[in-house]
């Protein structure tokens, strides 16, 4: 436990950032499970149309820490990779 008034402060601190981090988080896949569910429909125009709203949101959540940066690269890809192969077929 915090003894020192700095410590305690620092852990207060840390609470609210890590309360702030997971609203973040979760907003985020949220968007993500929206591409998802688009890819999973088979219907292209709705996975695209998902996927321009979700990219600058998780490249947003790089940039503030909460995810990171080969993370959100690896999973842009599979979904661009799945939204294309639900053109061609």
């Amino acid at each position: 436990m915090a003894n020192s008034p700095q410590a305690k402060k620092r852990a207060r601190q840390n609470e609210n950032h890590r309360k702030h981090n997971a609203s973040l988080r979760s907003m985020a896949r949220t968007y993500m499970k929206k591409v998802n569910v688009g890819i999973e429909s088979g219907n292209y125009e709705e996975a695209q149309a998902a996927y321009q709203k979700c990219q600058p949101i998780i490249d947003s959540m790089v940039n503030k820490g909460v995810f990171e940066k080969n993370k959100v690269a690896r999973q842009k890809s599979r979904m661009v990779a799945k939204i294309k192969g639900l053109k061609t077929a």
